[in-house]
């Protein structure tokens, strides 16, 4: 029998992620739509922008942001090719897109980097990281599960510069900013964003080597952030390097307001611990579904990851199709190059009485996929 309770918002997509409650179209600004993103008040609303994630992170005024094209992705990218290259490099991978920083690093860069690699599922030894290198890592493998559990592995006295890619764990995890020289994020994660945009923050570390350091590569316009050996403070105060949607700096403050009408970093926190206990308690109650990550002191609160015993991935596409179909869960398929399962955003835009009304579903789902 199919379940009689439906989630009101069925919206557990990793990427883009659910809108914030309450969101809708018509709630946006559109004042600059047809204008310049250059005129007096386009770089004021990018300003704005930059000023509300500074407050929502609890970001210190001794660390930089700025807009940048191509996600997260064209964000971490940039700080690669512009700063990597002085010393040593270690690329961290334990899920896909680790593992693209490592080909970047290796067959882009050609930087021979240190690889440090573990399964799907598993963290590496944290311990084993040489810190006189720079070190790409991911804060939360958001196609594995996987997590860092702090940042207490990353050195206060390290040589080398630590760059996380923290688009999946930035306004759900409490973040330690020191131990951060460059991170990058994209508004489409725990902000229910949309897509396109990068966020890249510096600390003074980072600024420090791009203003001190000239990689020998060409660096195409979207990554350069320096002139005359100096940092562009620009692209920190809201002039963007290229042309932003304004439609989307809209609807990021939109949801940057309702992050800090709602009580901050520390509710989005608790929505989305919240979000993932209402999945443990579905998870526990059934021997047929698991964790892909292992130990709960590394696995993901936001991108969880499930595995279904005996389920191949024919039969998870028949009830990620059936669950669509009824309009109950949206494209929580596992991630292409992840083992066969499920993922499941549990981010702090989506309600934790939805991520609970999930749980019958999944169990008609198995059911009704079942081939005799």
């Amino acid at each position: 029998m199919k379940p009689e309770l439906r989630p009101q918002r069925p919206y557990f997509s990793s990427g883009p992620c659910a809108k914030p409650p309450g969101w809708a179209p018509e709630k946006l600004d559109t004042q600059l739509l047809g204008r310049s993103h250059r005129s007096g008040l386009g770089k004021k609303r990018l300003h704005y922008c930059i000023d509300l994630m500074r407050e929502g992170l609890g970001l210190p005024d001794s660390h930089r942001i700025g807009i940048v094209a191509g996600s997260d992705t064209g964000a971490f990218e940039m700080a690669m090719w512009a700063m990597l290259g002085q010393r040593g490099v270690t690329a961290m991978a334990w899920e896909s897109f680790g593992e693209g920083w490592v080909t970047d690093a290796a067959k882009q860069l050609k930087l021979d980097p240190t690889i440090i690699r573990a399964d799907y599922g598993a963290l590496p030894d944290l311990s084993a990281v040489d810190w006189n290198d720079d070190v790409l890592f991911t804060w939360n493998g958001t196609t594995s599960g996987v997590r860092v559990p702090d940042a207490d592995w990353i050195p206060a006295d390290r040589a080398g510069l630590s760059f996380a890619d923290a688009t999946s764990a930035v306004f759900a995890y409490d973040i330690d900013w020191a131990k951060i020289d460059v991170a990058t994020f994209s508004w489409q994660k725990a902000l229910g964003g949309e897509g396109a945009h990068g966020v890249l923050i510096l600390g003074p570390r980072a600024v420090e080597r791009l203003e001190n350091y000239a990689p020998d590569r060409p660096l195409p316009k979207l990554f350069r952030m320096v002139k005359s050996g100096k940092l562009i403070e620009g692209i920190f105060t809201g002039e963007t390097i290229n042309t932003p949607s304004m439609l989307a700096v809209e609807d990021a403050i939109f949801a940057l307001e309702w992050a800090k009408s709602i009580g901050g970093l520390d509710a989005m926190i608790g929505r989305a611990q919240a979000n993932a206990a209402a999945l443990d308690a579905i998870v526990a109650g059934r021997e047929w579904l698991g964790y892909l990550a292992a130990d709960p002191a590394s696995r993901s609160i936001t991108s969880v990851c499930l595995t279904l015993a005996g389920a191949d991935a024919d039969r998870i596409k028949r009830m990620v199709n059936l669950l669509e179909a009824e309009d109950v869960a949206y494209d929580i398929a596992g991630y292409r190059d992840a083992p066969p399962g499920l993922r499941i955003w549990c981010g702090p835009t989506v309600d934790a009485a939805d991520v609970a009304a999930l749980g019958p579903w999944l169990d008609w789902a198995f059911a009704e996929s079942r081939i005799s």
